[in-house]
């Protein structure tokens, strides 16, 4: 139910629409996704069929009207209180998000998108209902009106019941920033040790597919490819698979290098002060900050993230097993609205450990001792017990089915000797994992550490804690283990200290967020009669 005084300033904010550019830009994108289509089409049909013809202009007059149809259907408007978002015509869609529940706001401007001078909004909020869960999405407005609104929106002091009367419709001041982080070229040299370079095999294939397509040559025609074929299958096998090998890597390392070069060129984290020029508050020593986390990157897509201080609620350094080979990391933020993808909340680009360190303490305003160097206390050595046991049982499984699999099969017979291979690999995974296992709890963040394969150092906000979650299986009971899930609605929306001692984990829940489980634990048995 709302109320005539509430429903009055939103009856007075006019409706906008998507600048008129998209009327261009919509049916372009369209064009482009079937054009594959048309020129298969085109060349494949016969000479006499109407439809050869006739189909790719029906599919361009279909993008046309579809593009003015969305145009005319979607109309947004920003009031003190919400965003709202309404769009479609026969599945007609009414969005809304409060404004005091955006955390992030994303620009991303493709190529075609930055030819024309627009921008995406993408708005992420906190988890509400399932509607306000992800957000909502400005497709498209011209480039300077969406850096605008990034600030309009990530601005506090022009929340409803915060800005004075008048103030939600001006335009809010371009804020100070500070640089944090910018790209250094020497970190290309991380692409390699990511899961990217395995995508750039594919990229770099489907360009070198696609330039002998346009060129219309058939790599079986050509003389030189089919001598390499032919002396390749009179070499011997192990001088062909190291070939074949060093090729796949080469292309791997390219592919890598500029899928690194195209997302993260012209990289810059900066801080931006709050609209009121107010600095950071202090709470125990510790910086509270009250600006903008802004990271921008990208060569032909240009994004732009902007995370509110306010709604930061930790940070992650992720390292993947190359990375860590190559002494290498990244830093994440830990905050609501920010997608789930392999870059979400990505701070910056793979890099040096300590340059990761660095900025996750720049971000939080913390000493790096205080989150994610700070000193872990190690797991009880049942853990140990339980990672190698986890470890080692599957493998097991897996080499006496090889083994079984070359009895029945005279051929697969070769396959049992190296498959022992995998038990010595599995116990030292095992190993890692309980290495890599830890906690502490500081003065504002719990710090957490697991993970072997992608090994994740957690600083979450003790303040952003809103619940626990323990779990025991069998084998932990008998061994006195528990594993807690810390609750919040950030980030991944909760992590896990797993297998520490069951008094320890209750402790260290109750320790974390005060006389939230003091209850529980207190709680007695009850007096007989």
């Amino acid at each position: 139910m709302t109320s005539d005084t509430d429903a009055r300033p939103a009856l007075e904010t006019p409706w906008r629409r998507l600048d008129k550019r998209m009327l261009v830009v919509g049916p372009l994108g369209s064009l482009v996704r079937f054009l594959p289509v048309a020129l298969i089409v085109l060349v494949t049909g016969r000479g006499g069929d109407p439809m050869r013809l006739w189909l790719p202009v029906a599919i361009g007059v279909l993008a046309i009207l579809a593009g003015v149809v969305r145009w005319r259907t979607t109309q947004y408007r920003i009031t003190a209180e919400r965003v709202e978002l309404h769009s479609g015509w026969l599945r007609r869609q009414q969005r809304s998000v409060p404004r005091d529940r955006i955390r992030t706001v994303d620009l991303t401007a493709k190529l075609l998108h930055r030819v024309f001078g627009l921008s995406v909004v993408q708005i992420g909020a906190a988890s509400g209902s399932t509607a306000e869960s992800s957000g909502l999405s400005l497709d498209a407005v011209t480039t300077a009106e969406a850096e605008r609104l990034r600030r309009e929106l990530l601005d506090r002091s022009r929340v409803a019941g915060t800005a004075p009367a008048g103030d939600a419709v001006a335009d809010p001041p371009r804020p100070r920033a500070t640089e944090l982080a910018r790209l250094r070229w020497s970190w290309l040299r991380f692409a390699p040790l990511t899961f990217s370079a395995i995508a750039g095999v594919g990229a770099v294939g489907a360009a070198v597919f696609n330039l002998f397509d346009d060129l219309g040559l058939n790599p079986r025609d050509i003389t030189a490819v089919d001598d390499a074929t032919e002396r390749l299958t009179h070499t011997p096998i192990w001088l062909t698979v190291a070939v074949l090998a060093a090729i796949l890597v080469a292309v791997a390392v390219v592919g890598a290098m500029l899928l690194f070069a195209e997302r993260w060129y012209d990289y810059r984290l900066t801080r931006e002060a709050a609209a009121d020029g107010s600095a950071a508050a202090t709470s125990g020593g510790a910086g509270i900050g009250t600006g903008t986390l802004h990271v921008r990157r990208g060569l032909l897509t240009r994004r732009s993230l902007s995370v509110s201080e306010q709604r930061l609620r930790g940070a992650e350094v992720v390292e993947s097993l190359l990375l860590r080979a190559g002494r290498g990391a990244q830093c994440k933020a830990l905050s609501a609205g920010l997608s789930r993808d392999a870059q979400g909340g990505a701070l910056q680009p793979p890099c040096p450990r300590d340059e990761a360190h660095r900025v996750a303490s720049a971000a939080l305003r913390e000493h790096p001792q205080e989150i994610t160097l700070a000193p872990l206390r190690r797991h009880p050595r049942a853990a140990l017990l339980r990672r190698m046991t986890r470890a080692l049982g599957p493998t097991a499984v897996l080499v006496a089915g090889v083994f079984a699999a070359g009895a029945a099969v005279p051929g697969l017979a070769w396959l049992g000797p190296p498959s022992l291979l995998l038990l010595p690999l599995a116990a030292l995974l095992g190993l890692d994992r309980y290495r890599n296992l830890g906690h502490e709890l500081t003065s504002r963040h719990l710090v957490s550490r697991q993970g072997s394969v992608q090994r994740r150092t957690v600083a979450l906000q003790r303040a952003g804690v809103i619940g626990w979650t323990f779990r025991q299986s069998i084998f932990q009971r008998r061994s006195g283990m528990v594993s807690l899930e810390a609750i919040t609605a950030a980030g991944a929306g909760g992590y896990k200290v797993l297998d520490v001692g069951a008094a320890d984990g209750a402790a260290l829940a109750d320790a974390a967020v005060p006389h939230l489980l003091t209850p529980f634990l207190a709680t007695g048995p009850e007096p007989g009669p």
